[in-house]
Formats: C-alpha cells, sequence, structure tokens
C-alpha cells in the first residue's frame, strides 16, 4: 500500500513540476525583452501593478492564467490571453482586477482576450463586487478582428456589461496606464471613474495614423488624446496622475473610501484545520485514472475538523453527499465516489458512475442546500451515467434529468473541483461550466470531455467499420490500428487540464493542496450578492 502511495505521489509531483514550470513561462507575457523595454518607459509591468495595487500579504487568486495556451501559434502565442485577471482585495475590500498585459502583442485583443474580460465581468456581476480595470492596450487585433467584433459574445459585450454593472450598483474604477484606443476607449469611459497617467497614457475612438487617413489632420498621440488634453479640455477623465504607482495608490485611496453592500448571509464559523495534512492528497488519489479510492479520506484533508455529516450514507453510493466547513464556512458537498459499493439491492455499482438511486439522492440533497442557503461544493470524478438495459428500464434519463434540473435551478452559490474525469452527461449534472459554478478549477489530474479516449476511439472505429462493411470494403488490422491511435490521441490531447483551462472551460489549474483556499475565497467572494429564492421548476416523480 505505501508503495502505491508513493508512486502516486510521485507521479502528482511530476505533473505539479511541469504545471509549475510553464506557469514560470506564462508570467513573463510578452518575454524579458519586453519587460525591460516596458520597464525603460517608467511602465510597471501587469502583474506588477496588481501586486503595489493589492493590500500586502494578501495572496490573490488568478484567473484564467493558462487562456490562450497553445493557441495562436501562426501569430506567436498570446500568453495569458494578454491580460491578468485577478481576486484579490484592496484597502480589504475583495475586487476584480484586470489589467492588460502590455508585453503581449501591446495588449491587443485576441478572441480569448475578449472571453477571459467577460469571464471577469461574470464574475464581478454575480457576485456583486468591485471591478478595476487597468488599461494598457492597442484595441482588437485586427488579423482576428472577424472572430473578436461582431458576436454576441465578442468585444462589444464588454461595453454593454459596463451599462448593466453601472445600473446594478457595481462599482467600476478604470485607470488608463497606456495606449487606450477605437472600441477599447469606451470601457474606462463607460466605468464610474477613471484616471490617466501623464506621459504614457492616452485615449481616443482614432490614433493619429487613422485620424490622418480619415481626414487629413496631422496630430501627435499626446495632443489628440494624452492625459491633459483628457482632463483639462475635455474633461473626459476624471483623475491626471504622475505614474503608475501614484494612479494605483490613487485607486486605493477610492477604494478606501467606498461603503459596503448587502450580503447573502452565508453562515461562518471560526476556521479550522483539517486534522490530516493536506500533502497526503498526492498520495490518495491514484495516478492510474481508472484506480479506485476512497473520496471520504480525499475530503477529510480539505473539511475543517475532518468532519462530514454524510447524507443518506448507505443509498445511491456512488455520489457522496455530505454537510460540512471549510475555512469555516457552512458547505454542502457532492462528490463522485471512486469504490466498487453493493447497492441497496446487493447489486455491486462501479465507482464513478452515477446510478439512478445516487442521482435521487444527490438532487434532493442538492435542493435541501438551496432550502437552507448553504453552497454547494461538487468534486468531480465522473465517467457519466450508467448505461446498459437495466439502467435504461429503470428510468436512468429520468433521474438524470432531475439533478441536471436540480443543478440548473440551485440559486446558491456552486463552486466545481475536476479532480479526474468530468465526462459526458457526468460533467453537467456536477455542475460543469455550462451550469454556472462561481468558480470551477482543475487539478492537474483532471479531463474534460464527452467520453475517454479510448471509449471515443473504440465508438467512432465501430462505425466507420461498420460504414465500410456496407460498402462491401474492410479495414486491415493494421489499418484499425491506425485509426484507433490516430483518434485516441486526438481525444487525449483535448481532455487535458492544458486544453480545457486555454478556452477558459475551467478557471484555473491549482494545486490540490490549495482546494481550501480557492473555496473559501469564492465563497466570502459569493457572499457579497444576495441569494434570489429557490424554484425547481418540474422535477418528474
Amino acid at each position: 500500500m505505501d508503495l502505491d502511495k508513493n508512486k502516486n505521489e510521485d507521479a502528482m509531483k511530476l505533473l505539479l513540476s511541469k504545471l509549475n514550470h510553464r506557469l514560470i513561462k506564462l508570467r513573463l507575457g510578452g518575454g524579458t525583452k519586453k519587460i525591460e523595454k516596458h520597464h525603460a518607459r517608467g511602465k510597471m509591468t501587469a502583474r506588477e501593478r496588481i501586486n503595489y495595487l493589492v493590500d500586502d500579504g494578501d495572496e490573490w487568486l488568478e484567473i484564467g492564467e493558462f487562456a490562450g495556451y497553445g493557441m495562436y501559434e501562426e501569430y506567436g502565442g498570446c500568453p495569458a490571453g494578454g491580460v491578468v485577471v485577478v481576486l484579490g482585495r484592496v484597502c480589504k475590500r475583495l475586487c476584480v482586477i484586470v489589467a492588460n498585459d502590455a508585453t503581449v502583442k501591446a495588449g491587443a485583443w485576441f478572441p480569448i482576450t475578449g472571453k477571459k474580460n467577460l469571464r471577469a465581468q461574470e464574475i464581478s456581476m454575480e457576485n456583486r463586487l468591485p471591478i478595476i480595470y487597468l488599461v494598457d492596450s492597442a484595441g482588437v487585433f485586427l488579423p482576428m478582428q472577424d472572430e473578436i467584433f461582431p458576436d454576441k459574445e465578442h468585444f462589444g459585450r464588454i461595453f454593454r456589461n459596463n451599462a448593466k454593472m453601472s445600473a446594478m450598483g457595481i462599482p467600476q474604477i478604470a485607470a488608463i496606464m497606456g495606449s487606450c484606443v477605437a472600441g477599447g476607449a469606451y470601457l474606462p469611459i463607460m466605468s464610474d471613474e477613471s484616471l490617466i497617467v501623464e506621459g504614457t497614457g492616452s485615449i481616443f475612438l482614432a490614433g493619429p495614423y487613422l485620424v490622418k487617413a480619415a481626414i487629413g489632420e496631422t496630430v501627435d498621440s499626446e495632443t489628440l488624446g494624452g492625459a491633459t488634453t483628457q482632463t483639462e479640455i475635455s474633461g473626459v477623465c476624471d483623475y491626471k496622475v504622475k505614474d503608475d504607482s501614484t494612479c494605483l495608490d490613487t485607486i486605493r485611496g477610492l477604494m478606501d473610501k467606498m461603503g459596503d453592500f448587502e450580503k447573502a448571509g452565508l453562515d461562518r464559523a471560526e476556521p479550522l484545520s483539517p486534522n490530516y495534512p493536506a500533502s497526503d492528497l498526492y498520495q490518495i488519489k491514484p495516478s492510474d485514472p481508472a484506480r479506485p479510492y476512497n473520496m471520504v479520506e480525499i475530503l477529510k484533508r480539505i473539511v475543517d475538523n475532518s468532519e462530514l455529516t454524510i447524507y443518506k450514507e448507505d443509498y445511491g453510493k456512488t455520489i457522496i453527499c455530505a454537510y460540512a466547513r471549510i475555512d469555516g464556512w457552512s458547505v454542502g458537498i457532492v462528490a463522485n465516489s471512486r469504490e466498487v459499493e453493493k447497492a441497496s439491492n446487493g447489486e455491486m455499482q462501479f465507482g464513478g458512475v452515477i446510478y439512478s438511486d445516487s442521482a435521487s439522492k444527490a438532487t434532493r440533497f442538492i435542493m435541501n442546500c438551496n432550502q437552507k442557503k448553504i453552497p454547494l461544493v461538487f468534486f468531480h470524478d465522473v465517467t457519466g451515467f450508467m448505461v446498459g438495459s437495466r439502467s435504461e428500464h429503470g428510468g436512468i434519463i429520468k433521474d438524470g434529468a432531475k439533478m441536471v434540473n436540480a443543478v440548473s435551478n440551485s440559486t446558491v452559490p456552486k463552486f466545481s473541483i475536476v479532480m479526474g474525469n468530468s465526462y459526458g452527461a457526468g460533467n453537467y449534472a456536477m455542475c460543469g461550466k455550462a451550469y454556472d459554478p462561481r468558480l470551477i478549477v482543475a487539478w492537474p489530474t483532471a479531463k474534460i470531455a464527452v467520453m475517454g479516449g479510448s471509449q471515443a476511439a473504440k465508438t467512432l472505429l465501430q462505425i466507420q467499420v461498420s460504414s465500410l462493411k456496407a460498402k462491401g470494403e474492410e479495414l486491415s488490422e493494421k489499418d484499425e490500428k491506425e485509426m484507433f491511435d490516430k483518434i485516441k490521441n486526438k481525444y487525449d490531447e483535448q481532455t487535458t487540464p492544458y486544453y480545457a483551462a486555454s478556452r477558459l472551460w475551467v478557471d484555473a489549474i491549482i494545486d490540490p493542496m490549495k482546494t481550501r483556499e480557492w473555496i473559501s475565497r469564492g465563497i466570502e467572494m459569493a457572499n457579497h450578492s444576495p441569494i434570489e429564492k429557490f424554484n425547481v421548476g418540474v422535477i418528474q416523480t
């Protein structure tokens, strides 16, 4: 058993080493030479600005750090989507901070940049958190304008959200700390208050080159839309500041004077540490995703005092439902069990699969948590719902629909931790990205797809072979293997946490030991937004 634990730990540490190596490279943005040029102009980098702005000692959490990872290679890539988004405290107030990284294509907006900015605004709107924009962007990346400009969830949606957030009473502060041009000029001016840095900040609808081309006027950037122009002549901006540090100090001064808002009233007691070290998580989670393990032992390394009140413990055993506290916050946990168990009727059930009894139990538990105003935390390691004639005859579709309905209509804050597999409708029932978790993060062992690579390859291969046989053709054994490997390799690549994180299907890839921290910060932010009344809609009985 100790050998298994050591093997699991070594495998997890290897994955974390790869994760940290990639993060170090990502955090350089456009590279050291671009950073040096940035500094030579008297400007801080995006992450330096954030570090300066947030409270000393605050461990801010970064959203979408892998956005754009492995994408846009033909244009040289777009590290972190060219924008840094964090949850951090400014003058003890939790905020969303959005900072353009001008070392990446001058802060230009790629399609993923727009998606990441919309995610930041979504977090702000859902949780009624103040949002601070540190603007330093050349605007839309023109070679890809058709993928960032015209559609509903593209560039223009950001300004629509500015207006909606203002109407909701969500404070928005924008600092123009570099270029701010064209459509991007609307973002800071549609915010509640705006600041502009002398010498480096500029804002205009059309830059000098476009002005020359459009109307023949020759004008420099500073005269057209620099700090003096936009504070003393046009009055577009509210505060003129001499440099980056003064700008950030001024933002802190504004945040310091802000009043408080109505809270959700989520319950929190004095935080208690788990009775077991978090490092045990490396040993418990198997390196082989097909092997069973004890999910309760995982949870005991995450919840306060390692205490769980398990709901219907001996019924529907492939899902664990439990009440607990995480960093003091009351939570309802829905977790996939990976152990092979006997059902109440004596039949064996496979771990990681959702059966009818498990779905019915989870549905009732989710409804109970909504009634009692308890946030829900989902721990994914699910291969899907049980298939086969027995399950179909037993109404697995109906029972699965009940669970999906309850998750869809749940109004308490929801959080998802993808530990292992998250396949097919199991992803939906366990509150995947489409079901509006306030935060969704993945361990390095996560896999997200409609099904696993081997299953997909076998299914598609069967379809292909049947199609050829109908035409009187056959594949050789070698051709079948080549086709199988090709399909499997593609699926395996697309199921990795990096593939998911690059497309913002998850907000972050995290060290398992940081799980408590992410959940606690998530519930803290969710507590800023009052909870609507729960109405489950129609659930068939």
